[in-house]
């Protein structure tokens, strides 16, 4: 076992790859009763076209299978999974994002009993012709009730505006109409694809003892047999540097307009501490733009064009990455008038350094406040290591941003042929 101390943090992490390829972290927290363990795997929404080794084609599936996936992922021959987790007091949940799938659990005892339930039940897939097709109901609503939400369709929205053949552009879920075509078995070519401990890691931050936990994590796995580890390739599209197209509209049973302004990444590829300064420095320029201490926010709020949730995004992976503002609105194009007013502006004279020395503390205030909190410090790391990135190197990583690569930045990323806007309309 490796140990990796963070002493300005009072925080070390235990790390160990198992024979079989999985990776484990620990971050053992002393005086914490909780415990928050994640066991996800490198698969998302956006693995749609790919193979398992030099000598394969390239498979395309289904839109949507990944979520599918996650989805049959807590049934057994024994029941359902929850209610084992719930009589050893535990909560647990499972999320599908573009870029990975993860199942987890919280506790405040039985961690080696919840740890080894959260393994197994992951690792011992049951699908069944029956329920697959039973699942197909299900995902249907779940799909059709997204369809009516206007945060959904106008983030959705704007990612196809933005993105022109990119999976990133699709429903996390699918369509109605992919879901059918997903059977039994390409559920299980997924599975033994990208399931595989070799692509997977399980981090867990809280009350427990490392060694003890690592010890029934390695017996946990020892019992097991895994094949050796597929070589996934992931096949990505030709996308263009600018947006796909400048303006997507929708109306809904809302009561006023939703408006979502976003701006594309010119190029991809990005990993590690360069994709971790990237995005961070773009959260500043946000925030320093657009926050809640901005003048431009408080301009907004004054003149009744937002209300309080008005927000920034920024994400970022290794194949995409987007910025984006916005939320309800009476005026949606009086709104993209005045940010790209304030872009403008911005790029003319620069980010003023009070501004952007304040959001800059305030991010890293987020992320010491953050520590003492095993949800998010599991969910955080977990969302760097799958980039190859530290997030406990985040304090480090903000102490170096300058103003001057802020404004640098600034005038490379908000570019009106990188821009697009969705908006939800009131029928």
């Amino acid at each position: 076992m490796q140990e990796m101390r963070y002493d300005q943090l009072r925080q070390m992490v235990c790390r160990e790859r198992l024979n079989n390829g999985l990776e484990v972290f620990l971050l053992p927290k002393p005086g914490f009763q909780q415990v928050f363990a994640a066991f996800t795997t490198r698969y998302g929404s956006i693995d749609r076209t790919f193979r398992a080794g030099p000598d394969e084609d390239f498979t395309t599936v289904p839109d949507g299978i990944a979520h599918f996936l996650e989805h049959k992922m807590f049934e057994s021959e024994d029941g359902d999974v929850f209610a084992t987790f719930a009589k050893q007091g535990a909560s647990a949940n499972a999320f599908t994002t573009f870029d990975q799938t993860t199942y987890l659990f919280s506790c405040t005892g039985e961690v080696a009993a919840n740890t080894e339930t959260l393994l197994d039940f992951v690792q011992t897939p049951y699908v069944t012709d029956e329920n697959v097709e039973k699942e197909k109901g299900i995902i249907d609503q779940e799909i059709r009730m997204y369809d009516d939400n206007p945060d959904w369709r106008s983030y959705f929205g704007l990612l196809k505006a933005l993105y022109a053949h990119h999976p990133v552009r699709i429903d996390i879920a699918g369509t109605v109409e992919s879901i059918q075509r997903i059977d039994k078995d390409l559920l299980h070519r997924c599975y033994r694809t990208f399931y595989h401990p070799g692509n997977m890691i399980f981090v867990a931050a809280g009350g427990f003892d490392a060694d003890q936990l690592l010890e029934v994590i390695r017996a946990n796995q020892a019992k097991k047999s895994f094949g050796p580890a597929p070589d996934i390739e992931r096949k990505w599209p030709d996308e263009p540097a600018g947006a796909a197209s400048p303006r997507t509209e929708a109306s809904l049973s809302v009561s006023q307009p939703r408006c979502l302004i976003g701006w594309k990444d010119r190029k991809a590829g990005l990993k590690g501490r360069p994709l971790m300064e990237q995005e961070l420095l773009t959260g500043v320029i946000l925030d320093a733009l657009f926050g809640r201490s901005s003048p431009l926010y408080h301009a907004l709020i004054d003149e009744g064009l937002i209300d309080q949730q008005f927000s920034w995004e920024y994400e970022v992976t290794p194949s995409y990455g987007h910025s984006l503002v916005g939320g309800n609105t009476p005026q949606p194009d009086a709104l993209v008038e005045r940010v790209e007013e304030e872009l403008a502006r911005a790029a003319s004279n620069g980010i003023g350094e009070e501004a952007f020395e304040r959001s800059r503390r305030k991010a890293l205030g987020r992320f010491v406040t953050s520590l003492d909190s095993p949800s998010h410090v599991t969910r955080s790391f977990t969302s760097y290591r799958l980039k190859e990135a530290d997030w406990l190197a985040t304090g480090e990583v903000l102490e170096s941003l300058t103003l001057e690569a802020a404004n640098e930045r600034l005038r490379e990323h908000f570019s009106s042929s990188q821009r697009a806007v969705s908006i939800v309309w009131p029928k």
